[in-house]
């Protein structure tokens, strides 16, 4: 018996990505979570993409983007995802 993993490959287009600093924030929290693999994000298209297993992890990267400030375009853009990524970005900014 094997034990085969049906591996998805989704693209996500998200909100409030404007600059690598929040690539960078992006990748981290995505690399995180367990079962996502080879994240890609593509700041002039605000596109992430990886790699998953299920439908929860989708979920989850959803929930965790939002909570981060780069909801996805499905998700409403709350003012609180407007200023988490400008904040986390400007701390960024600030540190390097």
């Amino acid at each position: 018996m094997s034990n085969n993993i049906l591996i998805l490959k989704t693209e996500i287009q998200v909100q409030n990505l404007k600059c690598t600093r929040c690539a960078r924030i992006i990748e981290k929290k995505m690399n995180s979570i367990e079962g996502i693999e080879k994240v890609e994000v593509v700041v002039s298209k605000a596109t992430v993409s990886f790699n998953y297993q299920n439908d929860e992890q989708l979920g989850i990267v959803k929930q965790s983007l939002f909570k981060v400030g780069y909801p996805s375009l499905d998700t409403e853009n709350t003012t609180s995802s407007k200023v988490k990524s400008y904040v986390s970005c400007l701390i960024r900014k600030t540190k390097q």
